[in-house]
């Protein structure tokens, strides 16, 4: 198979500083935190794509064995296929994400549903189209020296970014062994995923929300896994595709098209798991096949949807989380968060199951 290299993390989302989300009005735990841009940045009409001449942009905020299908689309030449010319953007984190969602400067983005409602709380022209994965794969990692939950008091517990799917697996991870986020357990901002190993090594955090295959490389350091999140049954909106619903309404056949080849890339990482594990391999920039392997048996075998359908019952689950730091989202109806109606379209038409045939 024929690689093209894998698309370098965009720090600034095409010129937008991440400053931008400090803004919100979402507070978490004692601190203002952001999760979306200045609310005359969300007020800007979006732009329609390529109407300026440039390719389609397609984000995602997290490397994890979660957005396989999204690479694998790429890799595939399935974009293609579907008549998207498409440039791939990554994002350290779901926050930088959502603030180049917003501006216009992409048209897709992979990125958690908690990311997504929350910007549309705050007024945000985003909906969520699909969850590729609805349970929060991830793990808490800790020092070997916390051996009991009473060992966790006290201790800090690294994550990405505040407002994201992270964050979320850490205050789900505290309230488990019945602690108070921030109170009895801190949670500290340590940027990407892969650099809370480093964090865990030097001794700045205790412990760590890590997702595959960084919670394989924290184990083989003699790190160990306190709680598998995944494994507690929470339905959640952990991954999924998100888009303006201006855009949506502009441009339903590019969304179609878009959607067809994530299906598509779903059922290629599911039935060639050769090629699932080099596209992984590549985008990770790890040859470790041992690790790959079970960085696929999870995420893509165990946990990734072949009908990514989002549910009320996953986005619930965000809602609830979002309503113990963000008063603005009790009573939020989680249903008005996404559209499935293309979803619907397309395994109706017989599109999805002729994938598997």
């Amino acid at each position: 198979m024929s690689c093209m290299a894998p698309p370098r993390f965009a720090r600034e989302a095409a010129g937008l500083s991440t400053r931008f989300i400090a803004e919100g009005g979402l507070v978490i735990g004692r601190r203002r935190l952001a999760i979306f841009i200045l609310s005359a940045l969300v007020l800007l009409p979006p732009i329609v794509a390529a109407q300026d001449g440039r390719k389609l942009r397609a984000g995602y905020a997290s490397l994890s064995g979660n957005m396989t299908p999204f690479w694998a689309a790429r890799e595939a030449g399935l974009f293609k296929k579907y008549g998207l010319d498409i440039d791939l953007v990554a994002f350290p984190s779901g926050t930088e994400g959502m603030a180049a969602m917003i501006a216009g400067e992409i048209e897709f983005l992979a990125i958690a549903g908690s990311t997504t409602a929350s910007a549309a709380i705050g007024g945000a022209d985003v909906i969520s189209l699909g969850n590729t994965v609805e349970r929060l794969v991830t793990s808490l990692m800790v020092n070997p020296s916390i051996q009991k939950p009473e060992d966790l008091k006290g201790k800090a517990v690294g994550i990405s970014r505040f407002g994201t799917s992270i964050d979320t697996a850490a205050r789900m991870a505290i309230h488990h062994y019945g602690y108070e986020p921030m109170k009895d357990v801190t949670i500290v901002q340590v940027g990407a995923v892969s650099s809370a190993v480093a964090a865990l090594r030097g001794g700045r955090i205790q412990a760590a929300i890590l997702s595959y295959p960084t919670l394989i490389r924290a184990r083989r350091e003699g790190f160990r896994e306190m709680l598998d999140i995944a494994s507690l049954g929470v339905a959640y909106a952990s991954t999924g595709v998100t888009v303006r619903r201006s855009f949506m309404a502009q441009r339903r056949d590019v969304v179609t098209n878009y959607l067809k080849s994530i299906l598509e890339a779903i059922a290629r990482v599911k039935k060639d798991k050769p090629f699932a594990i080099e596209v992984m391999s590549k985008y990770f920039r790890i040859n470790d096949r041992e690790m790959m392997e079970e960085t696929y048996e999870v995420s893509v075998n165990k946990y990734l949807k072949r009908v990514p359908t989002p549910t009320a019952e996953a986005f619930r689950s965000v809602i609830d989380e979002l309503a113990q730091v963000n008063p603005k989202a009790k009573g939020q109806d989680p249903t008005r968060f996404y559209d499935d109606s293309i979803l619907q379209e397309l395994e109706k038409s017989g599109f999805i199951n002729a994938l598997y045939r």
